[in-house]
């Protein structure tokens, strides 16, 4: 089957129309994402010093198992 250009030019308007469309309703509606509404928040000293916890303990085992390699 041979696809028309004239075809192809429908689909693609519709979808830009369809797109254009979302877009307008997302703006009217002022829709906000999830981060601008609950803010961005300090992850505080306990959850650093776990990361960093847990970051040795790999570092640890990492040693370990190279060790054995070496």
């Amino acid at each position: 089957m041979k696809i028309k250009r004239t075809q192809v030019a429908a689909a693609l308007a519709a979808v830009d129309l369809y797109l254009r469309e979302e877009e307008a309703a997302a703006l009217s509606a002022g829709a906000e994402s999830a981060a601008e509404r609950i803010g961005v928040a300090d992850p505080g000293f306990w959850a650093q010093a776990g990361r960093m916890e847990a970051m040795g303990v790999r570092r640890m085992m990492q040693m370990r198992a190279f060790a054995s390699i070496r």
